[in-house]
């Protein structure tokens, strides 16, 4: 069992930055991959980022490649989202997700086991 709890997020002007956590109970947080997934008002759930169980690893959406950057510190058993030029079309509900099994990398919510409750990030025109 994973509790994820979800920090960082705020408003922000477009182009500015912003780092968001997710800290993880429990103490096999590294046999965990993570992922980031977003959801707007009215759309589904989309995918973000991804990084595999050591952080060797990670994969973006096509939208926020050379924007964002995910990373993890097992130690701290936390996951971060650093977010730099910030567009208003990147406004959501972010969410970490914990999946299992740790050698997939998925874009698939429904893969993912255990999930925050989420963080706002408003962006700013």
């Amino acid at each position: 069992q994973v509790q994820l709890v979800e920090s960082g997020g705020g408003l922000v002007q477009a182009g500015g930055s912003l780092r968001l956590s997710c800290l993880a109970s429990g103490r096999t947080f590294s046999s965990y991959a993570m992922g980031w997934f977003r959801q707007a008002p009215g759309k589904e759930r989309e995918f973000v980022a991804h990084i595999t169980w050591g952080g060797g690893s990670t994969y973006y959406a096509d939208s926020v490649k050379g924007r964002f950057t995910i990373s993890r510190d097992n130690a701290k058993r936390t996951v971060y989202l650093q977010m730099n030029s910030l567009k208003p079309e990147d406004t959501a509900v972010y969410y970490c997700a914990a999946d299992s099994i740790r050698l997939r990398v998925s874009v698939r919510p429904g893969d993912y086991d255990y999930w925050g409750q989420g963080t706002q990030v408003t962006v700013s025109s």
